[in-house]
């Protein structure tokens, strides 16, 4: 039987509970926070406690942790998120970097970079990595641009 989110049993005390690990390591095992944030390939969208079930493939962008303390964002480079019937949210990627350690001057050094490269190609295996990059670096720029 499906249960949807007005149905869910509350049990977390109107908490989120995250799970958030990379291949590498563990970012947040079992942390209650208020609402996660995220950019899935189906749409931007916004999970609270008892969120109806869902598996979202990740893209690049900003997961943003609200709690009562604050907010904390990572920038992902893509991954998976699985809302559990318990209000448990896993959120499995492939890297993830706090925003605030992100350097602006960097990223638009890069992003020059991967735009010449597109230009300069010779190739189109190596035209197509570079407008991935290109694309990864704009999110990036975009991600870091809303946050002051």
């Amino acid at each position: 039987t499906r249960t949807y989110a007005s149905e869910a049993t509350g049990a977390t005390g109107g908490k989120l509970v995250v799970n958030f690990v990379l291949p590498h390591e563990s970012v947040m095992a079992k942390r209650e926070v208020n609402q996660v944030d995220m950019s899935a390939v189906s749409g931007d969208l916004g999970v609270l406690a008892d969120h109806v079930p869902t598996i979202e493939q990740l893209k690049p962008g900003v997961i943003d942790f609200i709690s009562d303390s604050g907010s904390q964002k990572y920038f992902v480079s893509g991954g998976f998120a699985i809302m559990n019937p318990n209000s448990v949210l896993n959120i499995n990627a492939v890297e993830a970097f706090k925003l605030e350690d992100i350097d602006p001057q960097a990223v638009a050094a890069n992003l020059a970079e991967s735009q010449r490269l597109v230009a300069s190609a010779k190739d189109e295996i190596t035209k197509e990595a570079a407008v991935i990059e290109v694309e990864l670096y704009e999110t990036l720029q975009s991600a870091l641009a809303a946050k002051s």
